[in-house]
């Protein structure tokens, strides 16, 4: 129902995923017997999971690990990897920086041409340790650069910008056709952001494999201050899942909902599943993991943008291996390790089998649920503190 905020203008109430809580069923199941893998076009996953294509989390090696562990590591085509041979002194440099000149500095750094050669090679690095490729070009990257791209060998692009539409309006350029673009090549696309259902319906239509969702959710994104919009990330999944549906409806086609940032614990991924997400895309934990090139800094794609930033650096620390913060185990209480052994958890206490399961899921307005009956840790900082 709309909410009235003034004469001519009324709105919609939406939620974020802190403001929502999952209701066990009636039924538990063993952990050992719920299935959380994922199939997206000819790949199968142990985990439902990208790892999001920012450079302080994202490196070949990295990559490379997370597929190892049953995930999909998605590199930034245009990011340090693809700008310089050896990017170690660039991000030493980055990790110690003052947070005043911080941006400043990454816009200079990052105004280092993007090289044909090293997109082949670093698409190479990932292939050649024998896990799918998946890498990110924005919108108005894609076709100068998809030719290298698709001779590289490429298994899964990722066409990823703030907002991503289906139609571009403009005046000044030639842009990006979505839909001609995936129908001409045989490369599964994802695409987004995005963040209401006419949005993700259109962007289904395309032929794209996956629609991420979120849109300034991210620990490092300023997207919702800077340009003032975004909306909460329960709402837009709720959203985009009602958009799934009426798409497979249409065409008898499914298209996968991605949740694409806002998650920083195991109990987050579980609601974001129960929001209607098929898998999720994560930065900022894998930014914290021993193996990651920030040195526990994590930035925004559109950090370093030359004329409007739309990220900032934060400081992530370090929380573990790549290992102990996908699958565990766990050695911190605070659900920030072993995130899909919580996901698995939390579909085995309330009973689904499955991720396709678990989307049904009962979930309530709950508002409290981080804090009710928490006055000692958040007193003391501890564990939900």
């Amino acid at each position: 129902m709309d909410i009235e905020i003034g004469i001519g203008k009324s709105a919609r109430r939406a939620y974020g995923l802190d403001d929502i809580a999952i209701v066990p069923s009636r039924r538990t199941r063993d952990p050992e017997d719920v299935d959380i893998s994922w199939q997206m076009d000819a790949f199968t996953f142990e985990l439902p999971m990208l790892g999001a294509a920012m450079d302080g989390a994202m490196s070949p090696a990295t990559a490379v690990e997370i597929g190892r562990l049953g995930g999909l590591g998605v590199l930034n085509l245009e990011g340090l990897w693809t700008r310089y041979e050896d990017p170690d002194s660039v991000y030493a440099e980055i990790a110690e920086l003052p947070a005043e000149k911080a941006t400043r500095r990454m816009q200079e750094l990052y105004k280092e041409p993007i090289k044909d050669e090293l997109l082949a090679q670093r698409i190479k690095e990932i292939k050649e340790a024998d896990v799918v490729a998946a890498a990110s070009l924005t919108p108005q990257r894609t076709q100068q650069f998809s030719g290298v791209v698709l001779e590289a060998g490429l298994d899964i692009l990722v066409i990823q910008g703030t907002v991503v539409s289906a139609e571009h309006v403009s005046t000044r350029s030639d842009p990006l056709n979505l839909k001609e673009f995936i129908r001409t090549y045989d490369l599964p696309v994802v695409v987004g952001g995005c963040a209401s259902y006419s949005t993700a319906l259109h962007l289904m239509r395309t032929g794209a494999v996956g629609v991420l969702v979120g849109v300034g959710p991210g620990q490092a994104c300023t997207t919702r201050g800077v340009l003032g919009i975004g909306v909460p990330q329960a709402t837009a999944l709720a959203d985009a899942a009602g958009a799934r549906m009426r798409h497979l409806d249409e065409t008898g086609r499914y298209v996968h909902v991605i949740a694409d940032g806002g998650m920083r614990s195991g109990g987050d991924i579980a609601k974001a599943i129960a929001c209607g997400a098929d898998a999720v895309m994560i930065g900022s934990p894998l930014a914290g993991a021993d193996e990651a090139p920030g040195r526990g800094y994590h930035w925004g794609m559109a950090t370093f943008h030359p004329d409007l930033p739309r990220g900032t650096r934060v400081h992530v620390g370090r929380q573990g291996t790549l290992a102990e913060i996908l699958v565990g185990p766990a050695h911190e209480n605070d659900g920030r390790l072993n995130l899909f052994g919580g996901l698995r958890t939390s579909m085995s206490t309330c009973g689904y089998q499955n991720v396709k399961e678990f989307q049904k899921a009962e979930v309530m307005i709950a508002p409290s649920l981080q804090t009710e009956g928490k006055s000692l840790q958040r007193a003391q900082g501890v564990g939900m503190g």
